[in-house]
């Protein structure tokens, strides 16, 4: 069958295909060119190779044993898309977060923003030539998913947020190593300013180039950085605030021309405001109070012990029990229970434990939200990250959407490199940040 854009090329132009096997546009998008030499006069966008059925495979997966699916989605930020979805069931449930849990949910959002907004930035460069900027950039990178990996035991698929809390209290050490990620980042953002800010090869390949007026932004439905390039004041951490962003003083970086070179100058200035929320957000987070269990006592006795409070030395556990954090669970996690998966202490020490823990899998128990539906948004790394939840009063969700940025920033693509060259296609397509994962779901 012909496409739309064969039916209507002319018959002394082009036809050209680029992708998904061409290395810009990262196995994922294939982009059908009409060309006059080498200025596109028509495009047409074909999406979907990396389509997996997200949604309904989470439409059979529990309340709980999905949260590791919204990992995939935007893989460089994952944590970002844990937060929204768990965000969503404690909206359903009506459960309210600790306020420690709530400062580390935006210390580690913040750090996927910037390895979001970091990853963007280097692909977008390089595909122009600028190696040098990619080697910079993943240098960064690795110092911000030390910070993520010592915490959350992964870099990428983290499965860290819970509902209720987080997995696990911050590591120890956190602060040297955050610390030092955040000053080698901003050292690595200086460099990377002073390389292209004002570089006339760079400025010639991304100045008004792809222009997008306000208007054409919000009637595509876009949000996010490239929102924010054509000068929209719109960011949901600032018009609809959730966790602690109300305490965090922090600037909305703005664009004035919607091109290619906004949204990458939009992106740099958004991770100097992310680095400023991480600093505030580790000045004012809550500290974990002492409670630690005597040496030599068996988990039993020293449960026990403990309440009694006649212990006050560290216990030395079984391996089964190497990694548990029950005496830190009423700062991270939720005091509901029927959320929270029982501590190994209690699974493995207590028949009333174990049993808690095997009804929290078993089929048909487990978390179990009342009827009825929610909408929750929250500010991912390309812009408005939803998730629309139906309940039926079962323990899997009837329907699960998620509102995925991406999709709508590649719908506007067609407009946007037409009447541009074939070579504009490639830093417009980098400017969008398009990321498979969260696009196709």
């Amino acid at each position: 069958m012909p496409t739309r854009i064969q039916k209507e090329a002319r018959k002394d132009s082009l036809m050209l295909n680029m992708g998904p096997s061409h290395p810009a546009m990262h196995g994922t998008i294939r982009i059908m060119l009409e060309l006059d030499g080498e200025k596109i006069l028509n495009s047409e966008v074909e999406v979907g190779y990396l389509h997996r059925g997200f949604e309904k495979t989470c439409e059979n997966k529990t309340y709980f044993n999905l949260l590791p699916y919204t990992d995939r989605m935007n893989y460089v930020s994952p944590l970002i898309n844990n937060l929204g979805y768990v965000m969503a069931m404690e909206k359903m449930l009506g459960i309210e977060v600790p306020e420690k849990a709530q400062y580390i949910r935006v210390i580690m959002s913040e750090l996927s923003r910037i390895s979001d907004h970091l990853t963007c930035i280097a692909a977008m460069a390089m595909e122009c030539g600028a190696f040098t900027i990619l080697l910079y950039k993943m240098k960064a990178r690795e110092f911000i998913w030390d910070v993520i990996e010592q915490t959350t035991g992964a870099r990428m698929t983290t499965s860290y947020i819970r509902i209720g809390g987080v997995r696990a209290d911050l590591h120890p050490d956190y602060e040297e190593v955050l610390k030092k990620a955040i000053i080698e980042t901003r050292k690595v953002l200086k460099d990377v300013s002073g390389l292209l800010d004002k570089n006339k090869i760079f400025l010639d390949r991304t100045r008004d180039i792809a222009v997008v007026t306000p208007e054409t932004a919000i009637n595509y439905g876009w949000t996010g950085p490239c929102l924010r390039s054509t000068g929209v004041y719109f960011d949901i951490r600032k018009t609809f605030p959730y966790l602690v962003y109300d305490q965090m003083d922090f600037e909305i970086p703005l664009g004035e021309r919607g091109d290619n070179f906004d949204r990458y100058i939009v992106r740099m200035r958004e991770m100097e405001q992310s680095l400023r929320i991480i600093e505030q957000a580790m000045e004012k987070i809550p500290k974990s109070g002492a409670r630690t269990m005597a040496k030599g006592i068996k988990p039993t006795e020293a449960i026990k012990a403990s309440r009694e409070r006649k212990v006050d030395k560290e216990i030395i556990l079984s391996p089964t029990l190497e990694g548990s954090e029950k005496d830190k669970y009423q700062d991270i996690l939720t005091k509901s229970k029927k959320v929270v998966v029982p501590p190994k202490e209690d699974t493995y020490t207590s028949i009333e434990g174990l049993i808690s823990h095997f009804k929290f899998f078993m089929s048909e128990h487990g978390i179990r939200p009342p009827k009825g539906e929610v909408y929750l948004a929250v500010e991912g790394g390309n812009g408005e990250l939803g998730y629309y939840i139906v309940s039926d009063g079962t323990d899997t969700p009837y329907r699960l959407h998620v509102r995925a940025p991406c999709f709508h920033l590649m719908a506007s693509l067609e407009e946007m490199i037409q009447g541009h060259y074939v070579a504009d296609v490639i830093p417009t397509f980098g400017s969008v940040n398009m990321i498979g994962g969260e696009m196709d779901r």
